[in-house]
């Protein structure tokens, strides 16, 4: 089954799911939500499916869906803002004022 992503509000993250049934936790994106912002604070994958391009595939999925809600981005996340700089077509996520505090 192919890894999907997933917003978990009541936990504050998003997650990927992968194995073989597509069920399992493979890591997660940590985030603060207040006033139409979205903090992304943490994020991990599980060294057993490390590897497998889930990170990216996990802040692709995260990213757009704050898009998609309207959401501004604030990439507090090393890897989030790594991801960012990597894919510059997600900088115009993170208010124009803020982009130069984390480096985009």
């Amino acid at each position: 089954m192919e890894p999907h992503v997933s917003d978990r509000p009541e936990k504050s993250r998003y997650e990927i799911l992968a194995g073989d049934d597509g069920t399992e936790t493979a890591g997660f994106a940590e985030y603060h939500l207040s006033d139409g912002e979205i903090a992304f604070i943490h994020t991990e994958i599980d060294p057993r499916f490390g590897g497998r391009g889930l990170g990216g595939l996990l802040a692709r999925g995260a990213l757009d869906d704050a898009r998609a809600r309207g959401l501004r981005v604030l990439p507090y996340c090393p890897f989030i803002r790594g991801w960012i700089g990597k894919h510059p077509e997600y900088a115009a996520l993170v208010p124009e004022d803020r982009r130069a505090r984390f480096g985009l």
